[in-house]
């Protein structure tokens, strides 16, 4: 069954990323532009394209995504899917976003995939096989050990809450780190850090569907994952993701 979840997910983010690419820099249909965040038609279609894909496999399964949830969330297996995982990137041209699918049974992450169109990069992590791979080749974190050496993404959102606490940490980071990333796709951040890209990426306020799959890669991968649920926030989180080299303390 594991092979089918993993062989599922990795087919319904190849499929969704090579219709975004085909609508990248064309005419979008936005159905809502909100003072720091934009939602779009191709959102909604891209995870419909992914339920398909996955229900026609799996029809007993819930779906738990960015763009709304299905079937009995009382269920064992989880389906938790970022349809577009940097939608205004994408929006303004800017070719940095992913798709990102994770497989949950009975609260554990499974299997995971991040796709990055543009780039044609796909993560693929396996909690049974113990393997986490980029276009196949096994990855792991960085060795760095010291912060100073250290490249680190820092996400805020742009609640009032998020940003009180956020923007502190980013200085805190831009003092004592190499050099600090905004990138705009917490998924690529961690997939990053799985990857030894990054070194560590840390984000106060961020929804589980942007960091499931990346979460299971970090680990696989021989880092570290620190997720706490937000203080006030429902189904938000704080995370800290890191190569094994680095203290959370340090971050």
């Amino acid at each position: 069954m594991d092979d089918l979840i993993l062989t599922t997910a990795r087919a319904a983010a190849l499929e969704a990323g090579a219709m975004i690419r085909s609508n990248f820099e064309s005419e979008l249909t936005v159905d809502a532009a909100e003072a720091h965040d934009i939602k779009l038609e191709l959102d909604r279609r891209s995870q419909a394209l992914i339920e398909e894909r996955i229900l026609a496999a799996f029809p007993e399964h819930a779906i738990y995504g960015e763009e709304g949830i299905r079937g009995d969330q009382t269920a064992p297996d989880h389906w938790i899917i970022d349809p577009i995982d940097g939608t205004v990137n994408f929006f303004y041209g800017i070719p940095h976003f992913a798709v990102s699918i994770a497989h949950r049974r009975d609260g554990v992450i499974t299997s995971g995939v991040i796709y990055q169109p543009m780039t044609d990069e796909l993560w693929v992590a396996s909690r049974g096989a113990a393997s986490v791979t980029l276009n196949g080749r096994p990855i792991r974190v960085s060795n760095r050990t010291k912060l100073a050496d250290a490249i680190v993404a820092v996400g805020v959102s742009k609640s009032e809450s998020s940003i009180d606490k956020g923007l502190p940490i980013l200085g805190q980071m831009m003092r004592s780190a190499r050099k600090t990333r905004m990138m705009g796709s917490a998924a690529l951040d961690i997939a990053y850090v799985a990857s030894g890209r990054l070194d560590a990426y840390i984000e106060s306020q961020i929804s589980l569907w942007d960091i499931a799959a990346g979460m299971l890669m970090v680990e696989l991968a021989g880092g570290k994952v620190d997720l706490k649920p937000h203080e006030t926030m429902p189904d938000k989180y704080s995370c800290v993701a890191c190569g094994g080299g680095i203290p959370f303390h340090h971050l």
